[in-house]
């Protein structure tokens, strides 16, 4: 009886041990609804239509077999007695954004709005907008909107410069169409690189993200936004516990230069390079593995015309320490193109530093810009180049400049893209940015004036008007 009223005794003690051991572990966790609670109103859901194509067939006054391409994008209106077939089709919950500002600007990831017809936004007090796709950058995966609305709720943007792995982070954002869902997890790394993109230095969590969070905010336990949720590592289509986040640093960045220009230009060195290993850093009389090793130097590029050689290691790039490879395209990357920087290299077992003018990477088809847009283009919204001759050939055209942004504007209203090419305005040829400039200052208001496009090697007639 003794022994059963001591087991009785120690096991309650233990209980009450226990009790107050996970009751002061439970205090100790982060308390997160104060924070869900204020930042959750300018979190919103994004969902976008996109018609077959049978139906943007069938929604213009042409023949169906008739209809040029161009015709397409810029006579909209729904044929009267023709309606398209299966009625019409509804929008679809794809994602997450966020409300930077209170007039209506709204990130977002590139792959949630690509391709759309439209874009429904639905925010906090379940209203659902309409909202134009400023811009959007498919390298760092993000995408400019803005809805027409004042007084929005706006979140409280961070910086990721003293980011840590360890530290405590929130996600808010709609998997699987389940709006304003909340998860939070722990920084995992960060300056991560990815196969599929190396000049983002992505933050890795462990915060669930699943289908429908892309491109909702990922928010620090002061409740600012330090990145925008854009990736998974999965097998099976859900959350395995990797999860990527885009920098607010270099989101902010991508904003300003999509709203200034309309594209997205980035640092270029020229040079392929690889990891340091033990072995090669012997070789190379290194004291240790660390830095950038130039595998080639691309002719005629920056790293060319400055003295690049293959061999050197790269250590530092203007004053920033190269750790490892992947620290140099993240900070090529976010250099201004056009800036002089010092990089200190070793080759030979010396350092010595070379002075390197960053040139502009070349977009997917290896193509540069070689001259800065006209900003003057402003009265349309439209920012362009000069044809080089290369172009002419490739798009058939004797005359033109090219468009090589969209703001919001008239241009963007009338469906105007980059890549466009007006050959004619107010029925004067454009042969250069110098005539655009001149042809649009003494364009009329308040009346319907033209523009000759091609695109995809078809011309086509477009009208505006210029209200101021």
């Amino acid at each position: 009886m003794k022994v059963r009223s001591w087991l009785k005794q120690s096991t309650a003690i233990f209980a009450l041990f226990m009790t107050v051991q996970l009751t002061a572990y439970a205090k100790s966790l982060p308390e997160f609804t104060e924070l869900v609670e204020e930042a959750s109103p300018a979190v919103v859901n994004i969902s976008t239509l996109q018609l077959p194509k049978q139906n943007r067939m069938n929604r213009y006054y042409f023949p169906d077999d008739e209809i040029p391409d161009i015709f397409q994008e810029f006579f909209g209106r729904p044929h009267p007695q023709r309606p398209a077939p299966g009625g019409k089709p509804r929008p679809q919950s794809l994602g997450s954004g966020f409300i930077i500002s209170e007039d209506g600007y709204i990130l977002t990831n590139n792959h949630v709005v690509k391709g759309a017809d439209q874009i429904i936004v639905r925010l906090s007090d379940r209203r659902e907008l309409e909202a134009k796709l400023i811009g959007a950058d498919k390298r760092s995966d993000l995408a400019l909107l803005k809805i027409k609305a004042k007084n929005l709720p706006t979140v409280e943007l961070g910086t990721t410069d003293n980011l840590k792995p360890g530290q405590w982070v929130v996600a808010i954002g709609s998997p699987f169409g389940f709006d304003y869902s909340v998860t939070a997890g722990i920084i995992s790394a960060i300056n991560r690189s990815l196969p599929s993109e190396n000049y983002v230095p992505f933050i890795q969590t462990d915060v669930a993200i699943n289908p429908g969070n892309s491109g909702g905010p990922l928010f620090d336990m002061d409740g600012k936004v330090i990145g925008v949720n854009s990736q998974i590592f999965t097998r099976s289509g859900g959350f395995m516990g990797l999860s990527f986040a885009i920098p607010i640093d270099v989101v902010m960045n991508v904003v300003s230069q999509l709203k200034d220009k309309g594209y997205v230009s980035r640092g270029w060195l020229g040079v392929y390079i690889q990891d340091v290993n033990k072995d090669l850093a012997e070789s190379f009389g290194l004291d240790k593995p660390h830095g950038a090793l130039v595998a080639e130097v691309l002719p005629e590029g920056p790293a060319d015309e400055a003295g690049f050689k293959p061999g050197d290691i790269i250590t530092q790039f203007a004053e920033r320490e190269i750790d490892v490879s992947a620290d140099l395209p993240h900070a090529v990357g976010q250099t201004p193109v056009g800036k002089k920087v010092p990089v200190e290299v070793v080759r030979q077992g010396k350092e010595i530093t070379l002075d390197v003018t960053i040139g502009e990477l070349p977009d997917e088809k290896g193509k540069t810009r070689t001259s800065a847009p006209t900003k003057s283009g402003n009265r349309l919204g439209l920012q362009v180049e000069d044809l080089t001759d290369e172009q002419k050939r490739r798009y058939e055209v004797s005359n033109g400049v090219i468009v090589t942004g969209v703001l919001v504007g008239p241009a963007s209203s009338v469906g105007i893209r980059r890549g466009d090419i007006i050959t004619d305005l107010h029925n004067q040829p454009v042969n250069s940015v110098r005539d655009f400039k001149q042809i649009m200052a003494k364009l009329p208001t308040n009346r319907s004036v033209s523009m000759r496009l091609v695109r995809n090697a078809r011309p086509g007639y477009i009208t505006f008007k210029l209200t101021e």
